[in-house]
């Protein structure tokens, strides 16, 4: 599953906002590799609500207990969310519920990949929220009710954002950052911050408020920096997507491992 680049206020980065993957359309994926600007995530959104309609069209004729049967969380894109989202299979609520349990079973226990460093306390309530707004006024994107996970240096203005150190335990933003604002717009649950390396440096999953980061398929093995929390969790299915920040490797290390 993919992981984002961080496109913030300051941050010259360039925007990879790969949940589009899902829809397979090569021409808009090219479209992302330009400099972030406002109008940017609206536009793929569009793009990707156009492909999604003429795809989810084909499973229209299927009754609501088929597509249940076959709908499996671990493998599912957005492109399959959405599908059981409009059949009335399932909704966000219940979706965000399914992946807080692995979370608690994963994450807190178990294994315990110590992936996330925060889970969003509101995410069942925003959630609840974005069905009813579903069922009346409709979608506003592919996302919308769809858990996402951030790399704790994305700025929330509702939970803290920390760069994975005991120093900045707590710290709450004033606002959030651009691309965490046009999640919102979209529709996303954010579901939760992810653990990083401590200020992005280093790669070796590791931090002095999270601590260290397991690697989900080899747990003797680290998740690698500075993006290891946001893969971990998404290589355990603890969100639909999640999001990363790559100054010098700290996207494609965690992806390689």
């Amino acid at each position: 599953m993919p992981i984002f680049r961080h496109i913030d206020k300051a941050d010259s980065a360039f925007t990879c906002c790969k949940f589009l993957l899902a829809t397979n359309n090569q021409a808009v994926l090219n479209n992302v590799y330009k400099r972030g600007e406002k109008h940017l995530v609206s536009k793929l959104v569009k793009q990707a609500t156009t492909i999604l309609v003429t795809q989810g069209a084909l499973l229209a004729s299927l009754p609501v207990a088929t597509i249940a049967a076959t709908f499996n969380l671990i493998e599912a894109t957005i492109f399959d969310i959405n599908a059981v989202f409009d059949a009335g299979a399932l909704n966000s609520e219940q979706l965000t519920q399914l992946y807080l349990n692995r979370i608690d079973a994963y994450d807190d226990s178990g294994p315990s990949l110590n992936s996330l460093i925060t889970i969003n306390p509101n995410a069942l309530e925003t959630a609840a929220a974005l069905d009813l707004e579903r069922k009346t006024t409709g979608a506003r994107s592919p996302l919308h009710g769809v858990p996402i996970i951030l790399k704790d240096n994305y700025d929330t203005f509702d939970l803290p954002t920390t760069g994975g150190s005991d120093a900045l335990n707590g710290s709450l933003p004033p606002d959030d950052a651009f691309v965490v604002e046009q999640f919102r717009n979209a529709g996303a649950v954010i579901l939760g911050k992810a653990e990083m390396d401590e200020f992005a440096i280093s790669g070796s999953g590791y931090s002095s408020l999270g601590g260290a980061t397991l690697n989900p398929y080899q747990l003797n093995r680290q998740s690698a920096g500075s993006s290891g929390g946001t893969g971990a969790a998404i290589a355990a299915n603890f969100a639909m997507v999640g999001t990363g920040t790559d100054t010098g490797g700290s996207i494609r290390t965690p992806s390689s491992l």
